[in-house]
């Protein structure tokens, strides 16, 4: 094994960390905001199946395979090529980010789902009482409380969202893996290359735990009081 060159490949590597970090923070903003608009049309029931049904098939197929029916796929639909969706469409970064922001929704809308439905009856029902508005109420209570419940469980999906993006360098982006594949095909030294790769996942990883955790502690710090 060739350490002088697993050690100077770090910094090549680390030269996809911006489009790694940019597809992996909008796509997570993007699949909150879309999740949470899941969830507010599940108080109908047109709105319930019909998020019920967006859930299912993002849920129930690859992100892989999601990725390559809108890079692959859609170009091959004549309206899609002569309409405005073309331009973004036909570049593999906004195709990735799409592909990854839609799976994405699917997954944080159930997590908020969960926190929603932990949220105490009682507590919105004194919010009310005390002369609050539904949209107060929601900003003020209900989403703050069903924040902190859903935390755990989100946290793992942003961890699961950033080694997710590995996938676009199957569409010719260069993030960390891209590099890292092309890197192999040029020298063929997968194991020096690939175990670098690793260990730059690792870390981030190991930080966003640290950060939630940190997060979880100011929330809510009587919990982690009283373990002590």
């Amino acid at each position: 094994m060739d350490f002088s060159y697993f050690v100077s490949l770090f910094k090549a590597l680390l030269s996809g960390l911006p489009l790694t970090l940019n597809l992996a923070f909008f796509a997570l903003l993007g699949g909150f905001i879309i999740g949470l608009l899941l969830n507010l049309a599940r108080t109908t029931r047109v709105g319930n199946a019909v998020a019920g049904f967006y859930v299912y098939i993002f849920r129930g197929t690859p992100l892989l395979v999601q990725l390559f029916m809108i890079y692959f796929g859609l170009p091959q639909l004549e309206f899609i090529r002569s309409s405005f969706l073309w331009p973004l469409l036909r570049e593999p970064y906004w195709c990735g980010l799409i592909a990854l922001m839609l799976n994405d929704a699917a997954y944080t809308s159930e997590i908020l789902r969960g926190g929603l439905r932990a949220v105490p009856k009682g507590t919105q029902e004194a919010a009310r009482v005390s002369g609050m508005s539904g949209l107060q109420v929601l900003r003020r209570v209900t989403l703050p409380i069903a924040f902190r419940q859903a935390l755990p469980a989100y946290s793992n999906e942003i961890i699961s969202m950033l080694k997710s993006t590995a996938l676009v360098s199957m569409i010719s982006l260069m993030d960390i893996t891209g590099i890292a594949r092309e890197a192999v095909a040029e020298t063929w030294h997968a194991v020096e290359i690939f175990m670098c790769a690793g260990l730059i996942y690792l870390a981030m990883s190991l930080i966003i735990t640290r950060a939630t955790s940190l997060v979880e502690r100011t929330l809510s710090p009587w919990q982690f009081g009283a373990r002590q």
